[in-house]
């Protein structure tokens, strides 16, 4: 009798997952396997899709772009989100103002602050390059220099979503108790020494999930790249979101940008694993504590 009552109840959740995330992750899957245009009944071609995409070279800068911001933008977040969380629970003056100011960011949408990031780093009237050009540096040419352009880019990324990390540590940093460090006091231990043994160990499972939940995200990147700089110059700062909506919206190939999102989750699910892994061990040895 419990446990209908407990699947009725779920039943609900259960019907709005299904409808929500694996039934259009099954209907991707089947158009990754057809050849599928506007107004074009789809083909079944099997693999095919997956054999172009990992054959276009596009793909594979887009894909190597999209690894690479992606580990600049995670660890980046966590030392500056780390930092910025000590520093926070050591009692900062005027703590209440700068925590609005430091969680502002979270609050702009992606398209206001692109426009805000290319008016300020406009490579001829923008503040930060007439400021660079004063101290006698040189701009920024985001829209001709791939590697500027990333930069940008990464940056850009940082700026949105640093206060989702830094809640995360934040929280997690006021609920370790304070007689821990009461305790490393009495034995003698210096402040880096409290960091590394009582710190670190109790902020892990929080800097994991924050990594993990960052990674999947941040491996989604499109909007910051379109709207900054549409993939160029010649697609060379182009990511896998965009090489996507290409394939789907430029060239109307649906079956491949199918194909393509598959191959984003494959990828993404690998370089999250290890830290799946490490969260699941800590949780186990948690459980048999």
């Amino acid at each position: 009798m419990r446990a209908g009552v407990a699947v009725s109840l779920l039943a609900p959740t259960l019907a709005l997952l299904l409808a929500a995330i694996a039934l259009p992750a099954l209907y991707v899957a089947w158009l990754s396997l057809t050849q599928s245009s506007f107004g074009q009944a789809p083909v079944f071609v099997g693999l095919d899709n997956y054999a172009h995409v990992l054959g276009d070279g596009y793909f594979w800068r887009a894909l190597l772009n999209t690894v690479l911001l992606v580990l600049v933008i995670v660890h980046v977040e966590l030392l500056a989100g780390l930092g910025m969380a000590l520093l926070f629970n050591s009692g900062l003056p005027a703590r209440r103002f700068l925590l609005a100011a430091v969680l502002a960011p979270y609050a702009v949408s992606e398209v206001s602050a692109v426009i805000m990031w290319r008016f300020l780093f406009d490579p001829e009237m923008g503040p930060v390059t007439l400021a660079l050009n004063a101290l006698g540096l040189p701009g920024l040419e985001w829209s001709v220099s791939p590697v500027a352009g990333l930069s940008i880019v990464a940056l850009l990324s940082v700026w949105l979503h640093l206060p989702f990390t830094f809640v995360i540590l934040y929280a997690a940093r006021l609920s370790v108790p304070a007689e821990l460090y009461e305790a490393a006091r009495v034995d003698g231990a210096t402040r880096w020494q409290s960091f590394r043994r009582v710190t670190l160990p109790m902020l892990r499972p929080a800097i994991l999930v924050a990594m993990l939940f960052r990674y999947i995200i941040a491996f989604r990147l499109f909007s910051e790249v379109w709207l900054m700089t549409q993939g160029g110059p010649a697609r060379s700062t182009e990511v896998v979101g965009v090489y996507l909506y290409l394939e789907a919206f430029r060239y109307n190939a649906f079956g491949a940008a199918a194909a393509t999102g598959w191959v984003m989750v494959v990828v993404s699910l690998l370089l999250a694993s290890a830290y799946l892994w490490r969260l699941r061990r800590d949780m186990v040895a948690d459980a048999q504590v």
